[in-house]
């Protein structure tokens, strides 16, 4: 009896061990995906960044394997493939773009808010650089409907105030556009994020000396 007894939480123990593995797991890899991210983007050299970015695919899709019905997964797969097509180019750069888009589409689905709408921001950076119609599914108006959402979310993040901006910049709206670049630029420090967030502000400084004075 006393066996028998011992079994259930037994079981109940292995899968309380099983669930702190999967979380430990999902942790880490999301860490790994966003330095990694971080690092080939702001500082492999650009004739690096490309096949940085295939590697970076592939640790993106075994995490994604492992975790097919997370949000935060979702996005970061996403935001690597975006990136990816960025650094390809040609035929197979829009098909990344597509399938990004649709894995920010599940995600939405699940999570809306997840990362502080970065959902949201990851689709309207998609749709303001995409080319439209006839080639691709890119549409201006869109991507600011997507801003607008995330930052609805998140008003003071970098994210958002950033793609925001280069939109209101690509548009011809400097001084709107100086104002998100600023709000931007003033956003407080992501932990965890700071190789991001560094690469970030050297792209917001460089877009406001080009938008003068």
């Amino acid at each position: 009896m006393k066996t028998l007894r011992k079994r259930p939480l037994l079981a109940i123990a292995l899968l309380l061990a099983s669930g702190l593995s999967g979380a430990a797991d999902f942790d880490a890899g999301l860490t790994a995906l966003q330095h990694g991210w971080a690092t080939a983007y702001y500082e492999a050299p650009e004739a690096q960044k490309k096949p940085a970015f295939e590697k970076l695919v592939a640790a993106a899709d075994d995490l994604l394997a492992r975790h097919p019905q997370q949000a935060e997964v979702l996005t970061w797969h996403a935001i690597v493939l975006s990136s990816a097509a960025k650094f390809s180019g040609g035929l197979h750069a829009l098909g990344q773009a597509k399938q990004a888009r649709d894995e920010l589409q599940q995600a939405e689905r699940i999570d809306a808010t997840t990362l502080g709408g970065s959902v949201y921001t990851s689709l309207g950076s998609l749709y303001a650089n995409v080319p439209g119609w006839p080639i691709g599914f890119g549409s201006k108006d869109k991507a600011e409907a997507y801003l607008q959402k995330a930052l609805a979310i998140n008003p003071d993040g970098i994210d958002p105030n950033f793609f925001y901006a280069e939109l209101l910049a690509a548009r011809g709206d400097k001084a709107t556009a100086r104002h998100y670049y600023e709000k931007a630029l003033a956003a407080a420090p992501r932990a965890g994020r700071e190789d991001a967030d560094a690469g970030r502000r050297v792209e917001i400084v460089t877009a406001l000396h080009k938008l003068g004075a």
